[in-house]
């Protein structure tokens, strides 16, 4: 029994008809069908009508069929075929060409061989390989794609992990819904005598004495949806320090979180003796004046410094007062003072006139710091510091007479104009010393004081000229 009878009876049983028999068969069985000759020109072609993609290949025939090949796949072609010249009975197995035509159109193409009997001809019946070939390129580009998406998260993660770490507030990342930690930083997880492998991913409950999951999750989103920033105050189950817990909700991919800085509230630990010393030293010898009012700018405490500013005898004279009461403009700077604070925390400088119980004055400098206290209450700490050399204070005095001189000159009208008339005149005056306010505020800077006012530029510079004020510069 030969070889080619094993192959038969092992792949095939029953009675197929004779392909000669069948209608068409070569144009259907395949996308393509070429015949090569002994010499190796195409001898004939055939492309299957539902293979449009192929086009039309009438002029391959009496031309050499490896002149539209790639040349490695010349190579792979005539190894096949000397290997069946070689041996008769040699079944070649499904070849894979690379096709190039008009110099710049490719395809692929898997063929199978066939020898014709009674000659040295081959039929290739092949099939597109294209629509493969596409849909592994569209593979091979999203590979691509989504491991460049990876290494970018890595980058992110990394920098994100590095900014964590690096900062000295210690802060906890939280899953609402589990009340599990997310993530913490090093200088959270020593205030509460862990470590942030140890805490990552545990309950949060759990760090802490005395609270079951629901009620602290409970407690920590009452704090973050109040309008003024709350703290939760806790006791660390590891080490028993006392610390408070300030939430902040924020969102990330659909999902709700919160960040919360912790704050020992402990004061052993926050501040020794010999700090706390210092610090009250501090406050009673420095030449600065020092003022520390509630979140409304009513003073609770002054240091020396600011009675003597103030011509205060004693503390009781100045608390329980609002800051405005010192304050040449009043509840115009105190407004402006609160409201820049409130949003970025501190004031770095703010330059206006403080007046005394007896009517000086002295050009100063402010600068303010939003202060938590025990229990997530907040003050304010005003500095004040006495920058008044004649020719500023002077400058800044004569500003303040003419809008006291252009106020008595209105109430002077009374009886000669309508009140009407009075309440315009007061109007412009009242309007003239904010917007003077606002741009002494913004360094001159137009566009800020614009902004500030909640005017448009244009509508800032209409009232610069209105007022006189359009010559004392700006930065645009």
């Amino acid at each position: 029994m030969t070889r080619e009878t094993r192959r038969s009876e092992r792949l095939s049983a029953g009675a197929l008809p004779d392909p000669a028999h069948v209608d068409n068969i070569v144009e259907h069985a395949s996308d393509i069908a070429v015949l090569v000759g002994e010499t190796g020109d195409v001898e004939g072609i055939s492309v299957n009508p539902e293979s449009p993609s192929l086009g039309c290949l009438d002029h391959w025939v009496g031309r050499p069929f490896e002149n539209f090949l790639q040349p490695e796949s010349i190579e792979k072609l005539r190894g096949r075929f000397a290997a069946m010249r070689a041996d008769p009975e040699f079944a070649p197995l499904p070849l894979e060409l690379n096709h190039v035509d008009n110099a710049t159109w490719e395809f692929p193409v898997r063929y199978s061989l066939h020898r014709v009997e009674g000659g040295h001809q081959v039929l290739l019946l092949g099939r597109d390989m294209q629509p493969i070939a596409e849909v592994q390129q569209r593979l091979l580009a999203e590979q691509q794609a989504r491991e460049r998406d990876q290494q970018k998260l890595r980058g992110e993660q990394t920098f994100y992990n590095v900014v964590l770490e690096a900062s000295e507030t210690p802060l906890v990342l939280i899953e609402i819904e589990k009340g599990r930690i997310r993530d913490i930083n090093s200088a959270g997880a020593a205030i509460l005598g862990s470590t942030s492998d140890t805490l990552s991913g545990s309950s949060l409950a759990q760090a802490f004495e005395g609270r079951r999951r629901d009620e602290l999750m409970d407690a920590l989103k009452t704090a973050a949806s109040a309008d003024e920033l709350k703290g939760v105050e806790l006791v660390a189950r590891r080490n028993g320090r006392v610390v408070s817990l300030f939430p902040e909700f924020f969102r990330a991919a659909g999902e709700l979180y919160m960040l919360c800085r912790i704050v020992s509230v402990d004061d052993s630990v926050t501040a020794g003796p010999e700090a706390a010393q210092s610090l009250a030293l501090l406050f009673a010898s420095t030449s600065d004046a020092i003022v520390l009012t509630d979140a409304k700018g009513v003073i609770r405490d002054a240091n020396e410094a600011f009675l003597v500013m103030a011509d205060a005898a004693q503390l009781r004279d100045v608390r329980d007062q609002s800051l405005a009461e010192f304050l040449v403009r009043g509840t115009v700077d105190l407004k402006l003072m609160l409201e820049s604070t409130v949003k970025k925390s501190r004031l770095r400088s703010y330059s206006t006139q403080v007046k005394s119980l007896v009517g000086t004055r002295s050009t100063v400098d402010v600068s303010v710091a939003r202060l938590r206290h025990q229990g997530g209450e907040f003050g304010l700490g005003f500095v004040i510091r006495d920058v008044s050399p004649s020719d500023a204070m002077e400058g800044d005095t004569a500003s303040a007479m003419v809008s006291e001189d252009a106020m008595k000159s209105v109430m002077d009208l009374v009886g000669t104009a309508s009140l009407k008339e009075l309440v315009s005149a007061t109007s412009d005056v009242v309007e003239k010393m904010c917007i003077e306010t606002a741009v002494q505020l913004t360094g001159n800077n137009r566009v800020a004081a614009a902004e500030m006012l909640g005017l448009s530029r244009q509508s800032l510079y209409v009232k610069l000229r209105k007022h006189g004020l359009i010559n004392s510069g700006g930065d645009d």
